[in-house]
């Protein structure tokens, strides 16, 4: 007897010194007054059912008038951490304000203990049964992603500032255009949003409508906002510039792991692109090299599991494509009988040496020395471009990339067709034309400009224009060397916030 009065006094202690503490914090982050806060007199109501929670809140708001903008129902739309009741904020006799919490005693264990205190709700004959396994599942979801969460952040308090922030943090609820809601902490954008739908969704994501209006996609979102997300199969992924933005964890975890995934794929292209220039450099072919023979000692020996992991190290920077390729040039020797490899190398480098001398334009015509060639202004190649010749009459001969929309009824005429090729050395500078389409915001042609000054390209022109719909369409005509610095343009751009698109013109 004694030991239970002891409990139940323990109880009341316990949540007195939670009650001072939520009120504490809620005057320190909202930067309140004593007077602001409305839940200094509180009451609690614990019922049976869902059923009585409403039933109560009849009662109570008969009885007392409800402050306007003060009502919040976790019941209907729970907190991410499952919590559940009905807050009401009532103005009593002597008019002063007091708020009432309405539970059932299921959702009061959860409120107390947390979600383990009780799995799922005994509400089952009144919802049905589809209802109460509803309710584990998205526990379980909860308790899944907090793991997830767990996973992706080494620093143990970068973890619990989350998982504070995921748990105490206001939210504000939101709308899709068919009526679905979506709670997001507070201050988070429609990214946060497309996130929530889907990682695709937000990956693919190029613009938002906020309740029907063209607006950017880092919106602060208000409570009852309807938001719809613009996607384009065409869009290039997230930005890094989104994670100064959203809020939510589950959003910052999915663009973090977009851009794991997207630099070694990245880093593996360019890991290939390297040792085919180092074979093409000694004069050997991958079918002479690649082979399992000479692949699994080089493997062995910078442990590598496979070769997508050899490709990642060499575009990455962390081995060189000399290394790897010496490597399996031992074990080629081997087989060979120590066969005079350097020789056929000096054989190579004799034979570039009698190539044909290149054309003022960096491109060398195959077969005929000082011809006179011309690129093509209807689709403006860059070394880098795979190319075509074709002979005209009386102006030498005209250079297209090979996906030239003219080359179609050019090739009928096969006679005139030759070939041509990029001079590696060459040292010219080539006009390249980008559009840029970008949701319109202050300062968004300054921000385009800076980072293409990062890299080497001269700015020649620049030509925008807006849309009725606050589409930003921006031209803007550069000077580079090659298709590869024209990639490093193309690529500076999207790191702009707001720029959803850009691509080559012609």
């Amino acid at each position: 007897m004694f030991n239970s009065k002891k409990k139940k006094l323990k109880q009341k202690s316990h949540g007195r010194a939670k009650h001072l503490y939520s009120i504490y914090r809620k005057m320190k982050r909202d930067n309140k007054t004593l007077d602001q806060i409305y839940d200094l007199f509180a009451l609690r109501i614990l019922v049976n059912s869902i059923k009585d929670c409403y039933a109560a809140l009849g009662i109570v708001h008969e009885m007392y008038n409800p402050m306007p903008g003060r009502f919040k129902d976790y019941i209907a739309v729970p907190k991410p951490n499952m919590y559940q009741s009905i807050h009401t904020t009532l103005v009593g006799d002597k008019g002063t304000p007091f708020e009432v919490q309405i539970r059932t005693w299921d959702m009061h264990k959860i409120a107390e203990y947390g979600i383990a205190a009780h799995w799922a709700y005994k509400e089952a004959s009144y919802f049905g049964k589809k209802t109460s396994v509803k309710v584990e599942e998205d526990k379980l979801a909860w308790l899944r992603e907090t793991l997830e969460w767990q996973k992706d952040m080494q620093d143990p308090q970068e973890f619990l500032d989350t998982l504070k922030t995921e748990l105490f943090e206001d939210e504000v609820y939101v709308f899709t255009p068919k009526g679905a809601i979506k709670v997001l902490p507070r201050g988070a954008t429609p990214i946060d949003f497309a996130y929530t739908i889907h990682a695709e969704i937000g990956h693919h994501m190029t613009g938002c409508k906020i309740n029907s209006k063209m607006m950017p996609i880092i919106t602060p979102l208000k409570n009852g906002d309807i938001v719809e997300i613009i996607t384009s199969d065409n869009s290039k992924g997230p930005s890094r510039d989104w994670l100064k933005f959203i809020k939510s964890t589950s959003a910052k975890n999915k663009i973090l792991s977009y851009f794991k995934k997207a630099q070694k794929a990245e880093n593996i292209e360019k890991g290939k692109e390297l040792i085919e220039k180092e074979l093409k450099r000694i004069g050997f072919s991958y079918s002479d090299l690649f082979k399992t023979e000479y692949l699994d000692p080089m493997l062995e020996k910078y442990k590598y599991k496979n070769l997508d992991e050899m490709y990642a190290a060499v575009g990455f920077g962390a081995n060189s494509a000399v290394k790897v390729i010496a490597r399996m040039l031992q074990e080629y020797r081997k087989e060979h009988e120590e066969e005079n490899i350097e020789a056929k190398i000096e054989e190579l480098a004799k034979a570039r040496i009698r190539k044909p001398k290149p054309s003022s334009s960096g491109v060398i015509v195959k077969g005929i020395d000082n011809c006179l060639v011309k690129l093509s202004k209807c689709c403006n190649p860059l070394p880098g471009d795979e190319i075509v010749g074709y002979i005209t009459k009386g102006r030498g001969v005209s250079v297209h990339r090979k996906d030239c929309i003219n080359i179609k009824d050019l090739l009928s005429e096969e006679n005139r067709m030759i070939d041509v090729e990029w001079y590696q050395e060459n040292n010219s500078s080539y006009q390249a034309e980008i559009e840029v389409d970008s949701n319109d915001r202050t300062g968004l042609l300054m921000d385009i400009l800076k980072e293409i000054g990062t890299t080497k390209a001269k700015i020649l022109g620049v030509n925008t224009k807006t849309t009725k719909e606050r589409i930003a369409i921006i031209d803007v005509i550069v000077e580079v060397e090659n298709l590869e610095e024209l990639n490093k343009v193309q690529k500076a751009i999207r790191k702009v916030d707001s720029v959803y698109e850009v691509r080559r013109k012609k």
